[in-house]
């Protein structure tokens, strides 16, 4: 990294390339560490109070995430369809950002924002090629919560 610092601080001009396709190679190189992922896979986690969205290469590494509180929202608003549509469209952003054009999406949970954060990530760009609902199913295994009072 020090090098580059001194070659873009030297004051000498540079030797400009004489063949339009070394001018044409140089435009195309992309910065040293960018990832291209083509295609990957979208968890949409909606809850009553909230809704996630994380975006995974197909090897499970997570690329872009965003939630209700990342964009600002507060309290109540983070449940709403809304925001679950501004979520997937936000997270659909940055995955297409690294070259991202098709996802598989996998539901879990019972929120309002289910179907608005799929939207999103439609109205982003990403194409959509398999939807799946991941949401755990209890066996009888564990005792419920008491029944709320109110």
């Amino acid at each position: 990294m020090p090098d580059e610092i001194l070659e873009t601080a030297s004051t000498e001009p540079q030797p400009q390339p004489e063949e339009t396709g070394a001018v044409e190679a140089a435009k195309r190189t992309r910065v040293r560490g960018q990832r291209h992922i083509p295609s990957g896979i979208a968890f949409v986690d909606a809850t009553f109070n909230n809704t996630k969205v994380s975006i995974s290469d197909m090897h499970g590494n997570i690329v872009a995430w965003c939630s209700g509180g990342r964009l600002g929202f507060k309290g109540s608003r983070k449940s709403t369809a809304y925001v679950a549509q501004q979520i997937g469209a936000e997270a659909a952003r940055r995955a297409v950002s690294f070259g991202m054009r098709e996802v598989e999406v996998r539901l879990r949970g019972p929120g309002a924002g289910r179907e608005s954060a799929v939207r999103g990530l439609v109205a982003a760009g990403l194409e959509i090629s398999l939807l799946k609902d991941i949401t755990p199913l209890p066996h009888n295994g564990c005792r419920p919560p008491k029944r709320r009072r109110v």
